[in-house]
């Protein structure tokens, strides 16, 4: 079954006119461990959270507007603003957001009747509809984003017809362009530049380019977000990047490890705009996380996780919970676009090659039975650049798996993805989830007054390769807990239960379903203090 709309009626919820309030017990098990053995002691805090319904207008500016996937994330939401169908090979195709997670995904509700009932994601919780964000942002090269567009031969020829007015009036705004940090053989494109080599001179343009952006569109906040290019890791360098005293000293010395998009994060930051990093490079040095937390400014990070990670990421879960052993994994990519075309220098291959290499880590450190202290899978990633297959990328994965009693087990997989069709829903994901973060607060029984979540904010992972956390918080790679870390925190924001599948209704003997959730009705509504429903539930039940 499958609704629209839905509200939730429970003493532990309150739908005000500028809060959605709930009460949630959140549930946890603690190990004490000592000399090999381990004591389990159930836990339970309780939490208020609170999450503000009215939904801001939201300005979105993109760093690299002009490449593929900005041209493409800005078409398709003028397309489905617009209403825009067009005719293809195989008949006429109208717009939709496929693949993103706040936009076409559902989330079981509950159950009536037997039945599961499902609702969007987004009905849970007021969200931003991406109809309604206003685009911007910096490109290093001129192009306007019709002729980018073109130039990316992402969309249909028929669709590129009908965008072209819209887009065509979109400019991106002068970038910064360090040389040391991107390939050499994207110099060419680079005619749309800040002037000069004063780094500090360059933070202060961006940061007026934010307030101009904000001022004009007429937005409540903005929310700034890197898809640009690969860039080198930057050296962590004490006295340099390693804190954000230093790190601001840096940029007023023009440093030459301080990258671009580095620059762009402070900005970002110091104007109180969360800031997302889609691209596998350090941007957020050391002294960046501390100012973001200095400042209470939201950022996540790294490198979109759209086609093959995110199914490594699957695919190793699976194995390891099946309890097969994961002995190698040889990813093989190749890809035409310009991503591809940058990559093809070594220095930044080697940035994504790390963020797709570290994904498989927590699944295979959950596991020593099948894993021995620093053991772990033969993994290797190859990327080329191959022109002539454009945006859609060819991704050949081989996972060699060790299983009973000295077995092997061979998965081989061949995934085309059009890299930035699967990009683009992610970066809606990841600025739609943002922005709701932003007004969703907590407070515990030990706190007088709420709070929000940490600056590093964890809950985008399953949009992100290389997903940050907070210091000392484990790190999530499992794709499908990163999905229910989502799902049950928004639940949570309701007061609703995770959902844990362990469907007990259907689970215990017929003569006593009936008894256990009529007792389960009127302890509910003894805590409403509503005993005139009492008899009228319990009668309804039998």
């Amino acid at each position: 079954m499958f609704l629209q709309n839905f509200k939730v009626e429970s003493p532990n919820v309150f739908y005000g006119d500028d809060y959605i309030e709930s009460q949630y017990d959140y549930n946890t098990t603690e190990v004490v461990a000592s000399q090999g053995t381990a004591k389990a002691i159930p836990k339970s805090q309780a939490f208020h959270f609170r999450t503000k319904t009215k939904v801001p207008k939201l300005g979105l500016l993109l760093v690299g507007w002009g490449g593929n996937n900005g041209s493409t994330v800005t078409g398709g939401i003028i397309a489905n603003r617009e209403g825009i169908s067009w005719r293809t090979k195989k008949g006429v195709q109208e717009p939709n957001y496929f693949g993103s997670i706040t936009q076409s995904s559902t989330i079981r509700l509950g159950s009536c009747n037997g039945e599961d009932v499902y609702v969007p994601l987004k009905s849970l919780l007021p969200m931003v509809n991406p109809n309604d964000i206003e685009i911007g942002g910096w490109d290093i090269n001129s192009a306007d984003l019709a002729n980018a567009m073109k130039r990316a031969q992402v969309f249909d020829y028929d669709l590129q017809r009908q965008l072209e007015p819209y887009m065509s009036k979109l400019k991106p705004m002068p970038s910064i362009y360090y040389e040391d940090f991107i390939a050499a053989n994207q110099a060419d494109r680079a005619d749309n530049l800040i002037p000069g080599k004063d780094k500090k001179k360059h933070l202060e343009q961006i940061r007026n380019d934010i307030r101009k952006f904000k001022e004009e569109k007429k937005v409540d906040k903005v929310i700034v977000l890197w898809t640009a290019n690969t860039e080198r890791f930057a050296e962590v360098l004490a006295g340099v990047n390693d804190t954000a005293e230093n790190l601001l000293k840096s940029i007023e010395e023009s440093h030459p490890e301080i990258a671009p998009s580095t620059v762009f994060a402070v900005a970002s930051i110091l104007e109180g705009c969360a800031f997302i990093n889609g691209s596998p490079q350090n941007t957020f040095v050391p002294g960046c996380i501390e100012l973001a937390v200095e400042k209470n400014v939201f950022i996540g990070g790294d490198d979109f996780k759209s086609g093959q990670t995110k199914y490594k990421s699957m695919l190793v879960d699976y194995l390891v919970t099946s309890g097969l052993k994961p002995l190698s994994i040889a990813s093989y990519n190749h890809l035409g676009n310009n991503d591809g075309k940058n990559l093809s220098s070594q220095r930044q291959f080697r940035s994504k090659e790390i963020s797709k290499s570290n994904v498989v880590d927590d699944m295979v450190a959950s596991n020593d039975i099948l894993f021995k202290p620093g053991e772990h899978p033969d993994h290797i990633v190859v990327i080329k650049y191959v022109p002539a297959v454009g945006d859609s990328k060819r991704a050949l994965d081989e996972y060699t798996s060790e299983i009973f009693m000295g077995g092997q087990n061979v998965i081989v997989s061949h995934n085309t993805c059009e890299d930035s069709l699967l990009a683009a829903p992610l970066i809606i994901d990841l600025v739609v989830m943002t922005e709701l973060a932003q007004r969703i607060e907590y407070r515990t029984g030990a706190m007088t007054e709420y709070t929000g979540f940490h600056p590093v904010l964890s809950l985008l992972s399953f949009m992100l390769k290389a997903p940050m956390v907070p210091d000392g918080t484990p790190l999530v790679n499992a794709l499908f807990k990163q999905k229910a870390c989502i799902d049950n925190i928004l639940r949570a924001c309701l007061g609703l239960a995770p959902e844990n599948d362990m469907r007990l209704e259907h689970k215990i003997h017929p003569s006593c379903l009936d008894k256990a959730f009529i007792e389960t009705d009127i302890e509910n509504l003894k805590q409403k203090g509503d005993d005139s429903k009492e008899q009228e539930s319990t009668e309804m039940r039998v």
